[in-house]
């Protein structure tokens, strides 16, 4: 529920209410027993009771519970103050209503504070022995002062007696939670200072009140309530300003100091017991009792307060080495805790022996494919699932790490038997798929493994080379596939540096233009004339000269380049086309094809994305294709289901690229908005040649046909391939046969005239069904 209130007056009706309470009090104190001071203390409690509810409502402020009591509280407060005056000169036992009703709002007013105690977590052992302490002072000085001389007064019925003595230990109570509330809180906000004055005023008041108890009056001056009003108005301020959110927040301080404001109040309530013995109310039994015993609970209380105090410290002390070495996520030990280990590792085999220290570095294959997919809340389940199952699967004296995002370190001292076993052993923890927030997550693990010999005397740099090593050794298994393990060895040293270094010469390529786009035709395989061009990243290193695709993509796959480097060819291809549309290279129908990865297929903005390109080249939906990998569409979330729909919304042609060598499930392709495939080159190749490879291409063609797709055969490099591929009905083919891929102007001169002439030749039909006939 929000107010309709401007934000500026909403903001300001705490300064309104501290106003109107003022001027309540004043005419309440010009006018005492008048109908005006009655009416002006009464609007003022029901102005604060509906304080209590909208100011919690229009600021969120949480629990309403606890306001809704405190609201409660105002409104008996009001009717104990107002009956107070005509009761009182009641007989028996009428003067009682009034005690009822304040004693209710007392009640209310204690539920108020312990559920914001509650709300905030800030029911504290230390805070609450420190409020112990200091009430245990005020207790026994009001028992002492005020609560005894009250109940001893002589004439009146010993319950009323009995009630006005208690109101100061009521209040002491109060005192008790206002003060374990101020404790644990880290700061004071403007709603918490007002409680406090709030208190305050409720304390003035009964001292008052308690003050004339102990001289025979149950009541004596409208004056008395004066402090009353004061409290109504600091607690319609606290309920009113915006920090009233703070009050049911988490506020805890990270340690339960002795700190000089908390120190300032402890040690005065520590003499209070001392300071009442030279007092004439140490002379009676019950006094010297009293006060024996207040001041042997504040020394008791001291105590414990201090042995808490050490523990406490001991337990935070402990508590930082373990988050200081080990993963907060899955509990394991950390990369640094794990090099210690490693250390005590070598440390501990015998040199004259047969056992070795053996070290295996993890890293989960499609990691950041589930961050990208499902977000990084279900990556970071998967990884607690994981290091629960590594853990549970190995031997406990086998130490277990998390050392990276994705990465898991274990140590085994054996021979290369059981070092071979436990590789298993590990496998065997990504043989069932991990259940994560409603998915089924199939994954495995790059193993990499190092070895050592015992070594004491070097011990740290030798558990430092074993954990380089096994590193190392994980990024070549990773290299050689899914789920591979590799042991390490030395010549995988110049391998890693050739990566690394790579990796940094790609990051400068990207900032430095040193990439460019090739084409290469795709051509319809009667005429040999080009209908279209795939766009194809190509990388020039100023040095070491051209590098292949195959060497720099998974580089910038792993090092999250490669949206970057698919951004950049998918804008510079359609700017590329733009141009050759308006200067006539190419007909109105030509179109070009562009690879998309996975992640930028993840990413719910690009649909809005490639239409703004389209349109800023002026390039026309039916004049491009995206082609993606058959895993796309296996692995594919519901966003990329829906980006791969609105990109078909838009025109764009769909292809999946490499057809026939991932899972090829007929359902894959009639799910999803695909327009073609694009048959892998390892079938084509054997056309003409292979019985086995004619049947799956003419398989796969009759598939598409009967989904109306179109078919794009990759890799041709003969006539006899060509022909084989007409025969069968494939229309369109890519391949060395009609060149390689070229740059943008080799292209266009190469071309150019092909394709214009094309315009002016009789076209090729096609019948619903996708398969090719020549023209009658």
């Amino acid at each position: 529920m929000r107010s309709v209130l401007p934000p500026g007056i909403a903001r300001r009706l705490w300064q309104i209410m501290a106003v109107v309470g003022v001027i309540a009090t004043i005419l309440y104190a010009i006018f005492p027993s008048t109908t005006t001071a009655d009416t002006a203390f009464a609007l003022l409690a029901v102005t604060v009771m509906a304080a209590c509810v909208i100011g919690p409502l229009r600021w969120d402020a949480e629990p309403p519970s606890a306001w809704r009591s405190m609201a409660a509280a105002a409104i008996l407060f009001m009717v104990g103050v107002l009956i107070r005056p005509t009761v009182s000169e009641m007989a028996m036992p009428w003067p009682l209503l009034a005690d009822v009703a304040s004693f209710s709002g007392y009640l209310l007013l204690a539920a108020f504070v312990l559920i914001l105690l509650h709300r905030r977590g800030s029911l504290d052992r230390h805070a609450a022995l420190d409020g112990l302490t200091v009430c245990l002072s005020a207790g026994v000085a009001s028992a002492l002062l005020l609560a005894l001389p009250a109940a001893e007064v002589p004439g009146r019925p010993g319950l009323l007696s009995v009630i006005q003595g208690m109101y100061p230990l009521v209040d002491v109570m109060l005192v008790l939670l206002m003060v374990n509330l101020t404790f644990t809180a880290k700061h004071w906000p403007v709603s918490l200072i007002a409680l406090i004055g709030m208190m305050i005023g409720i304390f003035a008041g009964d001292l008052a009140y308690a003050i004339e108890g102990v001289e025979g009056h149950v009541y004596a001056s409208p004056m008395l309530n004066v402090p009353f009003m004061l409290a109504y108005t600091a607690l319609g301020v606290a309920a009113l300003h915006p920090s009233v959110v703070d009050m049911g927040r988490a506020a805890k301080p990270p340690a339960q100091a002795w700190s000089w404001p908390r120190l300032s109040l402890l040690l005065p309530a520590l003499a209070v017991p001392f300071a009442l013995l030279p007092t004439p109310v140490s002379e009676s039994i019950t006094g010297r009792v009293l006060i024996a015993v207040a001041g042997a609970l504040s020394v008791a209380l001291l105590l414990i307060r201090a042995i808490s105090a050490v523990r406490a410290q001991v337990a935070a002390q402990l508590r930082s080495e373990h988050q200081a070495t080990h993963d907060p996520l899955t509990g394991l030990p950390n990369r640094q805790s794990m090099s210690s280990e490693v250390e005590r590792l070598v440390t501990v085999v015998d040199p004259e022996g047969h056992d070795r220290v053996w070290v295996y570095m993890l890293d989960l294959d499609g990691f950041k494919w589930v961050n990208d997919s499902w977000g990084h809340d279900t990556g970071d389940q998967l990884v607690i699932e994981v290091g629960r199952r590594l853990r549970a699967a190995v031997p406990m004296n086998i130490p277990v790490a998390r050392v990276g995002g994705d990465e898991f370190l274990l140590g085994f001292i054996g021979e290369k038997s059981g070092a071979l076993r436990l590789v298993d052993d590990i496998r065997g923890c990504f043989a069932r798929p991990f259940p994560v927030r409603d998915h089924d997550v199939v994954i495995s693990a790059s193993i990499g493994i190092s070895h050592a010999a015992a070594d004491p005397v070097n011990a740290a740099v030798t558990a430092e080379a074993l954990m380089r090593d096994a590193d190392t050794a994980m990024y070549r298994a990773k290299g050689e596939g899914p789920g591979r393990s590799t042991i390490f060895d030395t010549s995988m040293h110049a391998q890693v540096r050739e990566r690394i270094e790579l990796e940094v010469a790609l990051r400068q390529a990207l900032a430095d233009d040193q990439l460019y786009v090739a084409y290469q035709p795709l051509v319809r395989l009667e005429t040999g004339v080009p209908v279209g061009a795939e766009a194809l990243v190509r990388w020039v290193h100023p040095e070491r000269g051209p590098i292949p695709p195959m060497t720099f993509i998974p580089i910038a796959e792993d090092a999250g380049l490669i949206n970057a480097i698919g951004t950049w060819v998918r804008k510079e291809a359609l700017r590329q086309l733009g141009v050759w549309r308006s200067d006539g290279t190419v007909t109105d129908d030509f179109y070009l094809s562009i690879n998309v990865s996975p992640r930028q297929l993840s990413d719910p903005e690009l649909p809005l994305i490639v239409s703004g390109e389209m349109l800023r080249y002026g390039v026309p939906s039916q004049c491009v294709a995206l082609e993606m990998t058959e895993s796309v569409m296996v692995d594919g979330s519901s966003v990329t289901s829906r980006v791969l729909f609105e990109l078909r919304e838009l025109g764009v042609k769909l292809l999946v690229d490499d057809f026939g060598t991932g899972f090829s499930a007929l359902g894959y392709l009639r799910r999803f908005p695909v327009t073609g495939v694009k048959i892998d080159r390892s079938f084509v190749t054997g056309l003409g040649v292979n019985h086995e490879d004619d049947e799956i291409v003419r398989a796969v063609v009759a598939m598409s046909h009967a989904l109306g797709l179109s078919v794009i055969a990759e890799g041709v490099e003969t006539p006899l391939q060509r022909e084989a591929l007409w025969a069968v009905g494939v229309v369109n083919g890519q391949g060395w046969l009609w060149g390689a891929a070229v740059p943008a102007a080799e292209f266009a001169h190469r071309w150019r005239d092909a394709i214009v002439r094309s315009s002016h030749l009789p076209a090729i039909l096609s019948d619903p069904s996708g398969r090719h006939r020549r023209p009658d």
